[in-house]
């Protein structure tokens, strides 16, 4: 009993909690920049259908400078004069019809730009809104786009772990996460949630550490990673004022795990605490 409550208490906590005033301000902003971005996007709409309607005429004026040109060779018993007339109004339609080609094509990467640089500066003002964490983690999604990812599961793990050393949390987040999708059933998703809460565990989030602590703990109890899950939700319920969860996940481990590394770790901390419960209290000065 006492270890299904210690299981089930990392995902009570894993809640995110966001003020209500704020929330609705951020929906307020949010919902603005969405009617900007729509109206955009229709003005932008409505510029390709002119073009589009454009289009058919200058394929028309191509067909008729074809036809001027090729009427050129019967053209041949008229007069010089006439012959040159014909020449000139042949390439003034050309030079127009070039023209507008030109500005026409102009126009559209002008508006594709616009489009993009919009778009940019949308999902910039969006995840600024959301804070500094949105940001990092769109930062780390543009990394991870660009990242080789090797096919096989163990190098794909190990990719995650060797960002997680380099120091770069949120990338390796996003690799971890990429590796619980892709292969969610497999044993080494184990490894992927003690990893992706080390990432957390590595920023003082304990909260969301306890979460994929808590996974090992409920899916995984034979996992290798298993018994510093232990630890670790010791060492985050400490940091979270829980003293009582706190030895009570140490002792979890010293009797599920005895023989592990983590346990011994763990049994030199209860031993730390009873002494700490039994140490007479201080007097004070007279």
């Amino acid at each position: 009993m006492r270890r299904l409550a210690l299981i089930a208490l990392p995902l009570a906590l894993s809640g995110c909690f966001y003020p209500a005033d704020r929330g609705r301000a951020l929906e307020a902003r949010l919902e603005k920049i969405s009617t900007t971005q729509a109206q955009l996007q229709e003005e932008l709409r409505q510029t390709r259908a002119q073009l589009d309607a454009t289009l058919p005429l200058i394929d028309q004026k191509v067909a008729e400078v074809s036809k001027a040109l090729q009427s050129l060779d019967t053209a041949s018993r008229r007069t010089g004069a006439d012959i040159g007339i014909q020449l000139q109004k042949t390439v003034e339609d050309l030079a127009q019809l070039r023209g507008q080609v030109e500005t026409y094509l102009y126009k559209i990467g002008e508006l594709e730009g616009a489009l993009a640089r919009t778009s940019d500066e949308t999902e910039k003002r969006l995840l600024a809104l959301k804070g500094d964490e949105a940001l990092k983690e769109a930062e780390a999604r543009k990394k991870a786009e660009e990242l080789k990812r090797p096919t096989d599961k163990k190098e794909f793990l190990a990719l995650a772990q060797d960002k997680a050393r380099a120091g770069d949390m949120t990338l390796a987040r996003q690799l971890y996460s990429e590796f619980l999708k892709k292969w969610p059933k497999d044993a080494l998703a184990a490894e992927a949630h003690f990893g992706l809460g080390e990432t957390y565990f590595t920023e003082d989030k304990c909260r969301e550490a306890l979460f994929e602590y808590g996974k090992l703990l409920q899916e995984y109890p034979k996992a290798e990673s298993t018994p510093n899950a232990y630890l670790r939700s010791s060492d985050c319920f400490k940091k979270l004022k829980m003293q009582e969860e706190s030895r009570l996940a140490l002792e979890e481990l010293v009797k599920g795990y005895p023989k592990s590394e983590a346990a011994k770790t763990a049994k030199s901390r209860l031993a730390e605490l009873d002494k700490a419960r039994k140490a007479p209290p201080k007097k004070g000065n007279k």
